[in-house]
């Protein structure tokens, strides 16, 4: 079949099941696996536990030990192979248990998965798909609560992909893999088995409740590099992605915002022109992710709203993001950035 046979629309209108996040990986996984021999995954515990999450629960049984396995504990090694694979014409799809760990694999993601492409002169390409599950509101402290997404949107050569719906996570792990670049794909892991509003002492509603859960069976792709209206609105834009998604536009329903909410779904490529027409619509821009401040991927954002949008802004650009600390264990809700300091943030912005 070709790729591009099925797009997101026709995709939608498919069918009406609702499956949870983890599900929706794992079917992407087993479509890949079955449509191209040539598509690897591998990590620790991914083969016969199926992953630490479930996410590979069943594929080594269905596709075999050699196309679905367990590596060493050590996430050097297994991006360093799955490099060498991609360069000899594989698809591998390493998965790095959690994205605290993926530092030890940075210098064969940044040196060599990044760079092969440019420094063979397109000889050689590294399409690796590196899954990893980050983010906090799980009580897992400062080494299981991490996001580290701003490093990877840093790297010329690299894409850095984040879904907050199981229909997004689907679509967007098949383009990943499908993608001839090396691709982080970074799966929030708070929102797995049903979407967060951020009310962390309200019942967690399952992913079975919600439109958004409504994910096709079979194959279906969803481009890299287009935002998502959650919301309309003209109030003001809030550009966000993953777990705050689901915040941000609970925050908004509860004090009657009416806020443009952008599920940027991928920070590399990113869809400017999505970006750009909705803050020039409104006025007004709103920033929110996990990640700590500094250098964090809102700052980016931020200096393109103003390089952008300077004269259609109203007021300044707000950002609510993590705290410049590790993640803290005993304090997860004041690091997080829940209703309290977005709708702070929200007052701010819209009191002129």
């Amino acid at each position: 079949m070709n790729a591009e046979a099925k797009t997101e629309p026709a995709a939608q209108a498919e069918s009406g099941r609702r499956i949870n996040m983890i599900e929706a990986i794992n079917e992407a996984l087993d479509i890949m696996l079955g449509r191209d021999d040539d598509v690897i995954v591998m990590g620790e515990d991914v083969g016969y536990f199926g992953g630490v999450f479930r996410c590979t629960a069943g594929l080594q049984e269905k596709h075999g030990k050699t196309r679905v396995f367990d590596t060493p504990i050590s996430e050097c090694g297994i991006i360093g192979v799955a490099v060498g694979m991609g360069a000899y014409g594989l698809r591998p799809v390493p998965e790095i248990q959690f994205a605290d760990y993926i530092y030890p694999g940075l210098d064969q993601l940044i040196s060599e998965a990044a760079r092969l492409r440019y420094r063979s002169a397109t000889e050689y390409i590294a399409p690796l798909t590196v899954r990893s599950p980050f983010g906090g509101g799980i009580f897992g402290g400062q080494t299981h609560s991490q996001s580290p997404e701003s490093i990877f949107a840093h790297v010329a050569g690299l894409k850095t992909v984040i879904p907050s719906t199981p229909h997004d996570a689907k679509g967007l792990l098949i383009a990943a893999i499908e993608d001839n670049d090396p691709v982080i794909f970074f799966e929030p892991k708070r929102i797995y088995n049903g979407p967060f509003s951020g009310y962390y002492d309200k019942p967690v509603e399952p992913w079975k409740k919600h439109a958004d859960a409504e994910v096709p069976e079979g194959y279906y792709r969803i481009p890299l590099g287009k935002a998502r209206v959650v919301t309309d609105g003209d109030a003001l834009t809030i550009l966000t992605y993953g777990t705050m998604v689901h915040v941000a536009k609970a925050v908004c329903e509860q004090k009657g915002v009416a806020a443009e909410i952008l599920d940027l779904r991928t920070l590399v490529p990113l869809d400017i022109e999505a970006i750009e027409a909705s803050v020039k619509k409104t006025g007004r821009c709103l920033i929110v992710h996990e990640a700590t401040r500094t250098s964090g991927f809102g700052a980016e954002l931020s200096a393109l709203v103003t390089e952008r949008c300077f004269y259609h802004l109203e007021a300044p650009v707000e950002r609510v993001t993590g705290f410049d600390t590790p993640y803290p264990h005993s304090l997860e809700w004041a690091y997080f950035p829940g209703p309290v300091r977005i709708g702070e943030a929200l007052d701010e912005i819209l009191k002129d």
